[in-house]
């Protein structure tokens, strides 16, 4: 099981609008700090922002993050770039044979287990802030810059 990138992306993108907060913000820059195209960083923009965790600011460049960091989960942001309120992580494959015992219990056996697994994950991410992000980008600054000093 892979989720996309988009999820870190994004969390990416977070990490750059709170530390570059003095600059001027545009995907160009994001997109050059993710590795990635700038189209890739809009699409998550707009993503964000129907959310309504960001604000963006057309022609000036502008991000803005809507609430405190700390009131913004991992689960947010993985809601807003990976899927649908109504998605669930695993895609069950859709006509499983009713003629075979096999196919025609496949769903009783594990839709309860996925379903677990899903909210574990959940319950993870929700633990999980983009403060915590904020902290831990800040820490690893400050060790490169210590060691550029030695």
């Amino acid at each position: 099981m892979q989720i996309s990138s988009r999820f870190t992306m994004a969390i990416h993108m977070f990490a750059c609008v709170d530390t570059f907060s003095d600059q001027k913000m545009t995907s160009d820059f994001m997109a050059a700090s993710i590795g990635t195209n700038p189209v890739i960083v809009r699409k998550l923009l707009q993503q964000l922002k129907a959310a309504g965790l960001i604000e963006v600011s057309r022609g000036t460049g502008g991000v803005t993050i809507r609430r405190p960091l700390e009131e913004i989960t991992f689960l947010d942001v993985y809601r807003a770039v990976e899927c649908t309120p109504d998605e669930e992580l695993f895609h069950f494959h859709e006509k499983p044979n009713p003629d075979c015992p096999v196919g025609r219990n496949i769903h009783h056996v594990l839709d309860n287990r996925l379903l677990e697994v899903q909210k574990a994950m959940e319950e993870k991410l929700a633990g999980m802030t983009l403060a915590d992000v904020k902290k831990d980008v800040a820490k690893w600054i400050e060790k490169e810059e210590k060691q550029k000093k030695m």
